[in-house]
């Protein structure tokens, strides 16, 4: 697979669009194995001094705003995820297109799993990753968590399986799908980017597009939107789905007196002692059950690492108990459903700090659910919090500027021994620069 792929690479008019970790990755594997290929680095910040570069006789700089001028002059533009092509025509220049995952999925698809959804993909790349491991297995987790998938190409073994986690801005512009795909979920997100839920949710459905007979599709199939796309029986995989209730259909996981079945068979008992709680985490379990059926994993040592797994940070993340009330954060919460999935799964939360950066997302019935909700408070930080807030009457509602601000209010005002939860149901790029970002600060003002 590497040689193929490096063959593919040799020679070509090669551009990487944009230098976040991803850039830097793919051009350091270049660099390793194709010392003397010219390179141009297309990227909105003038690069040209940066050390990594020094003494790189074979390459060239375009930056600042016409960064993205010319592209057709290139035989092949390596895009970083996060480069946006909104509002620019990319017709012509479609097909140059293409992406460290593309490129692995184009010369070697046989042991990738693909993991996507608006929500939960980190947790189920993770927990699976941690099965495959327990299961003896040689495995990597890649993509849009762990490493970038060119920093351990050499290591790829051909028995070595690769969990990637997938985001739409990843599945974009790919033109192949991974051996066994999965999509948790599909909801409204980076409508910024995308520019509709239609645009956003078609790119989320590649991981099962070029997908053939030999081939899985792993899906939510109590998922509004997804019982829509899957109802039009285009995708060519083997169909294995899971949701909440009792199905009778073929290879259709469902929950049913406490146990998780799968063809009638019990795969998992529900009051098992774990660490990931509530419906939304049973489903990724789903999921993670359904890939270990199909790889003939042993369920012993499947449900062990199950139970062993614990919940990622900033992930309904318990910060401890300070003045007698509890405090979790949850600041991967990016969307309305995320925030409403903390609350239904931790206990007595009464007070909820909300509000990020404004995408466009339609919050209704958010705001309906935080209306019939049991929290008494509601902490509504810019932008979208300050919109929500106005909304509710019938919470007591404060609005805030600062996350210190949405702090000290929850100290005064959260019962003794109940919780307080920070899951902002929006992006938190407007004032940090990630969610990891927001949610450290907020620990820091807990513990401060």
């Amino acid at each position: 697979m590497l040689n193929d792929l490096l063959d593919y690479l040799k020679n070509k008019k090669i551009a990487i669009l944009g230098m976040g970790k991803e850039g830097v990755s793919t051009y350091k594997f270049i660099r390793r194995h194709l010392p003397n290929q010219f390179l141009t680095i297309l990227d909105q910040n003038d690069l040209k001094d940066e050390p990594i570069y020094k003494n790189d006789r074979y390459i060239e700089f375009v930056s600042k705003d016409n960064y993205l001028d010319n592209l057709d002059k290139y035989d092949l533009i390596i895009k970083t995820p996060g480069i946006s092509f909104k509002n620019i025509n990319i017709e012509r220049i479609k097909d140059k297109i293409t992406s460290q995952l593309e490129l692995i999925l184009k010369f070697d698809s046989r042991n990738i799993i693909g993991i996507t959804g608006t929500k939960g993909k980190s947790t189920t790349s993770s927990l699976l990753y941690e099965v495959l491991k327990h299961n003896q297995k040689d495995v990597f987790i890649l993509g849009n968590i762990g490493n970038p998938i060119f920093d351990e190409i050499e290591n790829i073994k051909e028995d070595t399986l690769l969990v990637i986690e997938m985001s739409s801005h990843q599945l974009e512009f790919v033109n192949y799908s991974p051996h066994i795909g999965v999509i948790l979920n599909l909801y409204q997100d980076h409508l910024d980017h995308a520019g509709s839920v239609e645009n956003y949710h078609q790119s989320k459905l590649n991981i099962f597009k070029y997908q053939n007979k030999d081939d899985y599709a792993i899906y939510a199939s109590d998922n509004e939107y997804l019982i829509k796309y899957m109802a039009s029986n285009v995708y060519k995989a083997q169909k294995y789905k899971f949701q909440e209730d009792k199905c009778k259909d073929k290879n259709t996981s469902y929950i049913m007196e406490n146990y998780i079945y799968l063809n009638n068979e019990k795969l998992y008992n529900t009051n098992d002692d774990r660490h990931l709680l509530g419906i939304h985490n049973l489903k990724n379990i789903m999921a993670v059950l359904i890939v270990a059926k199909i790889l003939n994993l042993n369920m012993d040592l499947t449900k062990e690492a199950i139970n062993n797994f614990k919940s990622l940070p900033y992930r309904m993340e318990d910060v401890g108990k300070y003045d007698g009330i509890h405090y979790y954060c949850d600041t991967i919460a990016t969307i309305p459903e995320a925030t409403i999935s903390a609350l239904e799964s931790l206990n007595n939360i009464k007070t909820l700090i909300i509000g990020g950066e404004d995408r466009h997302i339609d919050y209704s019935k958010f705001i309906e659910y935080l209306k019939k909700s049991e929290i008494d408070n509601l902490i509504c930080m810019p932008t979208t919090g300050l919109m929500i807030g106005k909304l509710i009457d019938n919470k007591k509602v404060y609005f805030v500027n600062t996350l210190e601000e949405a702090v000290v209010i929850s100290k005064k005002v959260t019962p003794k021994e109940s919780g307080c939860l920070l899951s902002p149901a929006a992006a938190s790029y407007e004032f940090y620069k990630n969610f990891e970002e927001k949610g450290d600060e907020f620990k820091k003002l807990i513990k401060s």
